[in-house]
């Protein structure tokens, strides 16, 4: 099923939003992915179209780090791997779960990824600008991309979650680390749901743009006290959604 074109401006303004909250509060795909649902997109067409957007977000991504002379591409390519193998089996899952099932799973997920995020006990790696214990986060990565591969939203922090307590990583390097595995392991994700037939690509198109002009709004006008406002406002969105998507599909 495709939307139609009078849909596209919805989700080009959902993805600004998401691109932006990404980067003042985190938690982008918690906009889109129900604002697809809601348009009338199936679950697992919204979740396999999201990806295109999320490809385009973190490849930006990665390329921005390049160009700052910073990037850990062992890191990223050995942790990407191991994620990308996750992602095969959780994408594979979230193509042929039933759209309710799936639907009330993205409501609890989407409030545990809001809570996650209001508390930011997470988001606070260590200074060590080195990786450690490569033998933990390997097969923790794994579990990540089974994750990632199935929904997506929240994954970055449960990759900040992992290097925190695993490693006492730098937040730079955690970052740089982050964008390049989700990077990689979204390929073969949306790989599996092209091949299902699961992706909307006008809409993903639509939404990769707006997740990169969100982005760049973001970053000129994230401030602390427009943060608070922010996160206000991504409380309440995202619960109302959540609550809809649990009983009232």
């Amino acid at each position: 099923m495709e939307l139609s074109l009078a849909a596209l401006p919805l989700i080009a303004l959902a993805g600004t939003a998401a691109g932006f909250i990404n980067v003042v509060a985190g938690g982008g795909s918690l906009i889109t992915l129900p604002v697809l649902i809601f348009l009338g997109m199936p679950p697992a067409m919204a979740n396999g179209t999201n990806r295109v957007a999320q490809l385009g977000q973190n490849g930006m991504a990665v390329y921005r780090f390049g160009q700052k002379g910073f990037f850990p591409w062992q890191a990223g390519l050995i942790l990407g791997m191991a994620a990308s193998a996750g992602a095969l089996i959780g994408s594979r899952i979230a193509v042929d779960i039933p759209p309710l099932l799936f639907n009330r799973i993205l409501a609890g997920v989407m409030v545990m990824v809001l809570a996650l995020t209001l508390t930011d006990r997470v988001k606070k790696p260590g200074s060590e600008y080195e990786i450690k214990r490569w033998g933990a986060l390997i097969p923790a990565f794994f579990v990540i991309g089974i994750y990632g591969g199935f929904i997506q939203a929240g994954v970055g922090l449960l990759i900040m979650a992992a290097f925190s307590r695993l490693s006492d990583t730098s937040l730079v390097l955690t970052n740089a680390v982050k964008v390049m595995v989700v990077f990689l392991y979204t390929f073969p994700a949306l790989a599996v749901f092209v091949f299902h037939g699961q992706v909307d690509w006008a809409a993903g198109v639509v939404l990769a743009v707006g997740n990169t002009t969100g982005a760049w709004l973001g970053a000129q006008f994230s401030v602390s006290k427009g943060d608070r406002w922010i996160r206000a406002v991504l409380v309440v969105t995202v619960l109302a959604m959540a609550v809809r998507l649990f009983f009232f599909t």
